[in-house]
């Protein structure tokens, strides 16, 4: 009896990559006549070709199905959905632009009948920015040291997920799920395979520094407590720092005070400093606010407009 294998796939403006991508994951399972599959396509309203260039795919091949949403609802939520529709006995998570190479599909099938739950891809190398790199680096590091659960390096989402993690993705019921935590808390074995991701081909890129720090702090504030303890440290401890120098300086001018002229300079510095500190730890008690106010919200992960080849 074949095994049924649902491949899932956000897309946004994608319509030069679609294609290709459906064809080199069909070729992929044309190597395995045990498993049959679906792919699930999302669309997050893209204002391309992307729709047209699906449906027309979805008209010849009954596996392919579409999921289009009203709007964009951005890069978290859509592909989390989508995730959550997946039926197959294991379901691979794989983007559009072949950055995520579909030849990797044969080795996370075979890891997971040798009874993985979860086999993943990581990028140890990368073809990208030097600065982007640099910056995703120090993220993933950071993140390391800061949460209580060990997170996966260089994991972006790509990999195979067993139906019954699905099921248990399902009853996080986050509106805005951070999903490598997620796949690091469930806390099955995790089969890692490494490659190099390759430069896209086609279109432009939907990452950017803001996209990377929305992961960045959505990670930070769903999986650690360190910043807000930090902040609470720091303060007792520069409110320390203050009375000691306020002391010292009073009795310096009471023993010198003729000559001892305590200037505008310190003054001014002392306040800008602080200034700085109380800004920047309202900016992480904030993120930390938004990601309560969304969460208690409830709102669905994505409204959706249409369906294509679903029963």
């Amino acid at each position: 009896m074949q095994q049924f294998i649902s491949v899932v796939t956000a897309c946004f403006n994608e319509q030069d990559n679609v294609e290709e991508l459906y064809a080199q994951v069909n070729a992929e399972f044309a190597k395995w006549p045990e498993y049959c599959y679906e792919h699930i396509f999302i669309d997050n309203a893209s204002s391309d070709q992307t729709v047209s260039r699906l449906k027309a795919l979805a008209a010849i091949d009954p596996a392919v199905k579409i999921i289009v949403n009203t709007r964009n609802f951005g890069h978290i939520r859509s592909p989390f959905h989508a995730l959550l529709q997946a039926r197959g006995d294991a379901v691979i998570s794989i983007v559009a632009d072949l950055q995520d190479p579909p030849a990797l599909i044969g080795a996370f099938l075979e890891k997971w009948r040798l009874g993985y739950k979860i086999v993943v891809g990581v990028k140890p190398s990368a073809s990208e920015n030097a600065l982007m790199a640099m910056f995703r680096r120090g993220c993933y590091q950071v993140f390391a040291k800061l949460t209580t659960i060990k997170q996966i390096k260089n994991f972006t989402g790509f990999g195979l997920y067993d139906q019954q993690v699905i099921t248990i993705l399902r009853q996080f019921a986050d509106p805005y799920p951070y999903f490598r935590g997620m796949i690091a808390e469930i806390g099955f074995e995790v089969c890692e395979i490494p490659y190099h991701q390759p430069q896209r081909l086609h279109g432009q890129t939907k990452n950017n520094f803001y996209t990377l720090y929305d992961v960045a702090m959505l990670g930070l504030t769903s999986y650690s407590k360190v910043p807000m303890r930090i902040a609470a440290l720091l303060g007792f401890v520069l409110g320390t720092l203050s009375l000691l120098t306020s002391v010292i300086f009073l009795v310096l001018k009471l023993c010198f005070w003729h000559s001892f002229a305590l200037g505008m300079a310190p003054i001014l510095i002392g306040i800008f400093f602080f200034a700085s500190v109380q800004l920047f730890f309202l900016g992480v008690l904030g993120e930390y606010v938004a990601s309560i106010q969304t969460y208690v919200q409830k709102r669905p992960l994505v409204i959706e407009k249409e369906r294509v080849n679903f029963d």
